[in-house]
């Protein structure tokens, strides 16, 4: 079985975030990026088809030079080779488009993405991309298995959760669930060697639209300081949690 993950190159939750151009566009100086959570439960998973059932992985970033080390890491986790699509990922389907050429040139047969990035959160790559391929997809996917040619898989829905069996090509939008926290790898220093050999390919991007254009992000309105009330003058609470929070 040959397993595609693809992985997005996202800011850590810790890091301060900034726009800059009439905040049009995300200021990455001074931001540490790493592997976006969502992909990293997805990579883990794979490399467990890796080790019980003989699968091969590859991992895949669109973006510059500068997600190069977020792909390196994920070689040393277990990847066995990588693929950076040397482009600026501007929009969902033009991401979309440029991974859908490397599953088509590469022949995966389980193609492993996260239900959506930690950064803009659009959630839109994954059924595009099956769309594309005209794939089985299943999204927020929190259990996979494969025998043969068959997956079975499950998924949370409102209230509880499904379960879908389904035939390969298949691709998944992976979600926390699908391993256990405990299990996500930590690169040690014999795979973080390794992965210095292992091969990383660049293409060059295939020819697309961009569907979408953002205009202009806004950060959240900073919290008001917090209004301290004496503990005798209930009165006063009364009067500050139904005229101002509302909640009463």
């Amino acid at each position: 079985m040959k397993i595609l993950v693809c992985i997005s190159h996202v800011p850590d939750t810790t890091s301060k975030i900034n726009f800059v151009n009439g905040d049009s566009e995300f200021d990455s100086n001074g931001v540490q990026f790493v592997i976006n959570p969502n992909d990293e439960f997805g990579l883990t998973r794979a490399i467990w088809f890796q080790e019980q059932q003989a699968a091969t992985v590859t991992v895949v970033n669109v973006g510059g030079p500068d997600t190069e080390p977020t792909l390196r890491k994920a070689l040393a986790i277990g990847a066995n080779e990588a693929i950076r699509v040397n482009a600026t990922p501007t929009d969902g389907f033009f991401v979309a488009k440029q991974l859908a050429e490397v599953v088509k040139s590469g022949n995966y047969d389980l193609v492993i993405c996260g239900k959506e990035s930690l950064d803009y959160n659009g959630g839109m790559v994954p059924g595009m991309l099956a769309s594309l391929l005209d794939f089985n997809f299943v999204n927020s996917c929190t259990e996979l298995t494969v025998d043969g040619s068959a997956a079975k898989a499950s998924r949370e829905i409102d209230g509880g959760k499904e379960i879908i069996s389904a035939s390969l090509p298949l691709v998944i939008g992976g979600q926390k669930g699908l391993v256990e926290e405990k299990d996500l790898r930590i690169p040690n220093m014999r795979g973080i060697m390794t992965a210095r050999t292992k091969v990383l390919t660049v293409l060059e991007p295939v020819a697309a639209n961009n569907n979408t254009n953002a205009v202009k992000f806004e950060k959240p309105m900073p919290k008001s300081a917090v209004k301290l009330v004496s503990a005798d003058n209930l009165d006063e609470l009364i009067n500050l949690l139904h005229n101002e929070a509302k909640v009463i």
